[in-house]
């Protein structure tokens, strides 16, 4: 699948150049396009694989280049007055070679979530390939600014996008971890999921040809209809096939030969642990609207029989008969890797949680507000009987 992605922020950014790592690394080429866009210059500086000219800086006679400090309403009046600026290079993409726009941002920042709704909202106006949202959750150990941002900006940004795929940091920091060294690694755990998502379907560096094809339109259809999606993944290490290619199974030689049963056990108990294990955001699985399982590895260990019998399986879990499935193969990889897909999830906790601070939050403004107003009053009441009229 062809996707222009458009990192959002300072976490948004370097996502995108980790997506960029990612599909150098397994030539998987599903980026076609990247472009980066913040408030702050330096943040923008310090990214290395994107171009000079895929660097956008909006918000310069605002802001001046040092970013909005968190402020997610400012990032969004900013995203809104240039616009035309983040316009000017993707014109520059060509549009016509993408299958979808991937807008990445952490939701707790000011400029990725003031940001990404705004953009979401241009894109759909112009162009009619679907725009979806990659929207990294704060830590609750991050401050409660980002976690009011994350909880203000969520619902907007679903209304916004084709559908919003969540990386919940809470649920993937290791205790005692740096701050920079967790977010390094959550970073690879986003790539490699969302990464083998977005890679099925294309021909690899190798040739190789799927039994049961994942193309774009499988990866549409699963994420159509807006809402929330999760993924799980789980992978288990093989031997590299050595040439024997999508008949290496059947082949006499002890080397090459890999027993079929064998191969459709491992991957059913790979898409178990995946769908039952930690996800990308915490969620029932039986509130699933519609799945994708997607099998990657070598060849030899990947059959039709396995996957089948791993969507019905997830067809029984989910309740949902939008279960579609299919394979990946890479020739070299050294693991077998399940990707589950959960889409238009409903029973979330982490949401409700971010629903309640968004509530709460509310509430507490208003109370502010009215707690101001009767101080205003008291004031003019109690001056206005000492003070003669000024005229």
């Amino acid at each position: 699948m062809k996707l222009a992605m458009i990192g959002l922020g300072q976490a948004g950014g370097k996502i995108v150049e980790k997506f960029l790592e990612y599909d150098d690394r397994t030539g998987s080429g599903h980026v076609k396009a990247a472009l980066a866009v913040n408030t702050a210059r330096a943040d923008l500086q310090g990214l290395d694989r994107l171009p000079v000219d895929n660097r956008v800086l909006i918000g310069q006679a605002r802001v001046k280049g040092h970013g909005v400090g968190a402020d997610n309403e400012l990032g969004s009046q900013i995203a809104e007055e240039d616009i035309d600026e983040i316009q000017r290079a993707i014109d520059e993409i060509p549009v016509h070679e993408v299958d979808a726009f991937l807008l990445v941002a952490g939701l707790g920042g000011g400029t990725g979530s003031g940001a990404l709704p705004v953009v979401a909202r241009h894109l759909k106006r112009i162009y009619t390939e679907p725009v979806y949202g990659l929207g990294v959750l704060p830590g609750s150990d991050e401050g409660g600014i980002y976690t009011l941002n994350a909880a203000r900006s969520f619902q907007t940004i679903i209304q916004e996008v084709d559908n919003l795929l969540v990386f919940d940091n809470d649920a993937w920091r290791q205790t005692g971890e740096s701050i920079e060294g967790g977010y390094d690694g959550i970073n690879e755990e986003i790539v490699t999921r969302f990464g083998l998502l977005f890679g099925a379907g294309e021909v690899t560096q190798d040739g190789a040809v799927a039994e049961s094809v994942v193309d774009s339109s499988e990866v549409i259809n699963t994420l159509s209809g807006q809402g929330i999606t999760t993924v799980g993944y789980a992978s288990e290490p093989v031997e590299p096939d050595t040439g024997g290619g999508l008949l290496s199974q059947f082949q006499s030689s002890d080397d090459d030969k890999v027993d079929t049963a064998s191969a459709t056990n491992r991957i059913t108990s790979l898409v178990r642990k995946a769908a039952l294990g930690r996800l990308t955001l915490p969620a029932e699985i039986d509130t699933t609207e519609r799945a994708l399982v997607v099998l990657a590895g070598p060849p030899s260990y990947l059959n039709r029989k396995g996957i089948e019998r791993s969507r019905k399986w997830l067809e029984e879990e989910t309740g949902s008969m939008e279960v579609r499935g299919g394979d990946y193969p890479l020739p070299n990889a050294s693991q077998v890797s399940a990707a589950v897909v959960l889409s238009g999830v409903t029973d979330v906790p982490r949401i409700k949680e971010l629903q309640a601070v968004a509530v709460e939050a509310q509430d507490n403004i208003e109370e502010l507000k009215e707690q101001h107003a009767d101080q205003e009053e008291q004031l003019i009441g109690d001056s206005g009987d000492e003070l003669d009229p000024l005229f």
